[in-house]
């Protein structure tokens, strides 16, 4: 038979494959949870090669559209806002990047179906304009839904924290060892706030100002009211995790109903789009002939601006606040 093995080939297999599980537990024993511990989350990752707190905490803001002292880098708020909640590092050159790309697809597009260097150049403005803003947009809502998933998990280590009897700062610091990106990076970074004068309230509040999550002001006015007249902030913060825990549920439970509409309106959506495109390749002259007139511009963007209408009359529908 082609593929039968003699005994000593059969041996050789079985010593080599002894041989890799024999490196792997090595590894798994010795090396596994150092290097675990280090890549938690981005400021762990750092501290194993920079011991200097101080200069992580620097660089974590700086890699955040901040100034050294956590204050904003760029003269648009709004704009500084968006950078920051989107935990984009290095943002500004990758928005660069996306813009670039955009603006180029653009005009190569229009200019392949126009043949006019003036509206190949405002579509490629638009899409140099358009595309990074959205980038951060859906940076930034996933980013609080992440956020939002571990922020019990967060309140929970903080409790078992202050039950066993630390205080509020090393319950903090526990979270920042514990928890990966994005929430363990956040309280790292308000936990080195601390360490370098900041009170606990003002690391909060600073915490609130970099995430933005909606959950997060409940979490700092329990600190506040705690750090101010007193009172059991471990059980404030036990009932504060239930109800925030019963919320993230129940926004999953509605994200599960809507998701049909979601599905109806992304291929209603898509659907004329990919007809469009299914047709310029296998009958290019089809539209080809007519695509020079304003008027079919102008019947094309009519017929976007209509389905566009739709899209956000669907999405309003099917996404509700809780």
């Amino acid at each position: 038979m082609p593929f039968e093995l003699d005994t000593p080939t059969i041996i050789i297999i079985c010593a080599a494959i002894s041989v890799v599980l024999f490196a792997e537990a090595v590894y798994l024993l010795g090396f596994s949870t150092a290097s675990y511990r280090s890549n938690v989350n981005r400021r762990l990752k750092l501290s194993s090669s920079q011991p200097d707190r101080e200069a992580i905490l620097i660089q974590l803001r700086r890699e955040r559209g901040l100034t050294n002292d956590g204050l904003f880098r760029f003269g648009l708020h709004w704009f500084n806002r968006l950078l920051l909640e989107s935990g984009m590092t290095r943002g500004v050159f990758t928005l660069a990047m996306v813009g670039f790309g955009a603006a180029s697809a653009a005009f190569a597009g229009v200019f392949k179906l126009r043949g006019s260097l003036i509206e190949a150049g405002v579509a490629a403005t638009v899409a140099a304009l358009l595309f990074p803003f959205l980038t951060l947009v859906v940076k930034r809502k996933r980013r609080h839904g992440k956020f939002a998933g571990q922020f019990p998990d967060a309140m929970d280590i903080i409790v078992r924290s202050l039950r066993a009897g630390h205080p509020v700062p090393v319950a903090i610091g526990l979270v920042a060892q514990e928890l990966p990106d994005p929430i363990g990076t956040e309280f790292g970074i308000a936990a080195d706030e601390i360490t370098y004068g900041a009170d606990v309230e003002t690391a909060m509040r600073n915490l609130y100002f970099r995430v933005g999550q909606e959950d997060l002001p409940l979490f700092v006015t329990a600190v506040a009211i705690q750090g101010s007249t007193g009172g059991n902030l471990s059980e404030i913060l036990s009932n504060l995790s239930s109800v925030i825990r019963q919320r993230f549920k129940m926004r999953r439970k509605i994200k599960a109903l809507a998701a049909e509409g979601k599905f109806s309106a992304i291929f209603l959506s898509g659907l004329p789009i990919a007809v469009f495109g299914l047709i310029n390749v296998m009958t290019p002259d089809f539209y080809g002939s007519i695509m020079k007139y304003d008027l079919t511009i102008w019947g094309l963007g009519l017929a976007g601006a209509w389905m566009l209408a739709g899209n956000i009359f669907m999405y309003k529908m099917c996404n509700f606040r809780i």
